[in-house]
């Protein structure tokens, strides 16, 4: 695989939150980054910043994805990282949540990512190999209320990292996960703001009690996300695939059985 400077980079979900800043990250460190989503004006915002290259895409459209990789080619003359960070959320029980919203998460959140494998691939094998970080979600090991659809796809791609890692391995294609905690992101300020509404509270009163429960005692910053995610693409993290690296302040370290002990 080609040093920092040669390399090339695809970033899904990368006009904000976790996807912004890990384009800015990549750039730092040398890298020529195409950013995809499909909002173009957050997008062309970012590239701009990192002199870098604003693809609007579906993750869930093949046709897009032929798109993106054809750019990648022609412009740069490959991809040697792919960061599947798109994600979408829906809200209810197992017995509640609507099967379009259902549907409509999985085949982002899981269907998304294995499009993008397959539409990378190709350019990483014809190079010698290449890196592709999946961002899922601590929704991935655990779960809480009302949030079937997003747990499900969050669980089902750490299924396909592992299927991708030893599918793609003997091409020198290394395939992991990062599973954020509560990041302060577009989506969980959203998120925030409506379960704060639900129960009659400040969204800020409402952060407060999501990461209490953490060692850290507070949210992450996506910069710190990125960080994980771009030493997983690293050279230094060269012999390392199938991995699934946990980044969620120490919460699922804690005995939920415990906290009433707590002082």
């Amino acid at each position: 695989m080609a040093t920092d400077t040669n390399r090339v980079a695809i970033v899904t979900g990368g006009g904000s939150g976790i996807g912004a800043a890990t384009a800015r990250a990549l750039a730092a460190k040398g890298v020529s980054v195409i950013v995809t989503g499909r909002r173009a004006e957050p997008l062309e915002d970012v590239a701009d910043q990192i002199g870098g290259l604003a693809v609007v895409a579906d993750v869930t459209s093949e046709d897009d994805w032929g798109r993106v990789v054809a750019v990648a080619d022609e412009v740069f003359g490959g991809v040697d990282i792919l960061v599947a960070n798109a994600g979408i959320e829906a809200f209810g029980s197992v017995e509640t949540v609507a099967l379009d919203e259902w549907r409509r998460v999985q085949q982002t959140n899981v269907e998304g990512v294995l499009l993008g494998i397959r539409a990378v691939g190709p350019l990483m094998r014809r190079t010698g190999g290449g890196s592709i970080v999946v961002v899922s979600s601590v929704a991935g090991l655990t779960s809480g209320p009302e949030y079937a659809a997003y747990v499900v796809s969050k669980t089902a791609v750490l299924g396909l990292v592992r299927s991708a890692a030893v599918d793609l391995g003997p091409d020198q294609i290394r395939v992991n996960a990062v599973c954020p905690g509560w990041t302060r992101t577009e989506m969980s300020e959203r998120e925030t703001e409506l379960m704060a509404t639900a129960r009659g509270i400040d969204a800020e009163q409402l952060w407060s009690r999501l990461v209490e429960p953490l060692p850290l005692g507070r949210a992450a910053d996506p910069d710190e996300i990125a960080a994980c995610i771009v030493f997983l693409t690293g050279p230094e993290a060269s012999f390392v695939t199938g991995a699934v690296l946990v980044a969620d302040g120490g919460g699922s370290a804690v005995d939920v059985g415990t906290l009433g002990f707590r002082s």
